[in-house]
């Protein structure tokens, strides 16, 4: 019996590695340290694989798993954590909540195809990852689970404790916060819509 349950979760594991690295590096923004975040995780889960009742539903278990472990632990090592303000909104200098399509959506743009499209393709990788990691934690996670892992709101919610409101409202609010950081970050290179 205990040889079956190894091999289920050595198999479990190995599907899920990559994703589980990728969340885990979004998270602590270093290699060693999602590496170290990775490990602690699969631990921990092989602690509680048996609380696992389908094993179909590994993916987001052991991503909640990770996500809390980074939470609990991985911030908290840190000398003099920055309290997460959970008030924070992406605001431009007026106080406006920033729209990337709001402000690709001018006059002499609404001929072409698709504004956005060629924006994005003018962004360097590099850009986007710098601006992803400058997002505080609360929204850079739910970003990350979300856009990059394509986990439901309801997953999301369900991983971080939250009510699928504020999971929702984290998200759009990263979205936003990502979409004025690209935004600037463009126009400070020079890109021309």
């Amino acid at each position: 019996m205990a040889e079956e349950k190894k091999h289920k979760f050595e198999s479990c594991i190995k599907e899920c590695l990559d994703t589980m690295y990728r969340v885990a590096l979004r998270l602590t923004k270093d290699h060693e340290k999602a590496e170290d975040l990775v490990a602690d995780s699969v631990l921990s889960a092989w602690k509680n694989f048996t609380s696992l009742k389908e094993e179909k539903k590994f993916k987001p278990w052991i991503l909640r798993i990770i996500t809390n472990t980074y939470i609990s632990g991985y911030r908290h090592k840190k000398s003099y954590p920055d309290p997460i303000n959970f008030g924070q909104i992406a605001e431009d200098e007026n106080g406006d909540d920033f729209s990337l399509f709001e402000a690709l959506a001018s006059p002499f743009l609404l001929w072409q195809q698709n504004p956005e499209k060629m924006f994005v393709n003018n962004l360097l990788k590099q850009d986007i990852i710098k601006a992803l990691e400058s997002l505080p934690d609360q929204y850079r996670i739910v970003v990350t689970l979300c856009e990059l892992e394509s986990l439901s709101y309801q997953e999301v919610a369900k991983m971080l404790n939250l009510p699928i409101g504020t999971a929702r409202s984290r998200l759009s609010r990263g979205r936003s916060m990502l979409q004025k950081q690209l935004w600037n970050w463009a126009k400070e290179k020079g890109y021309r819509l």
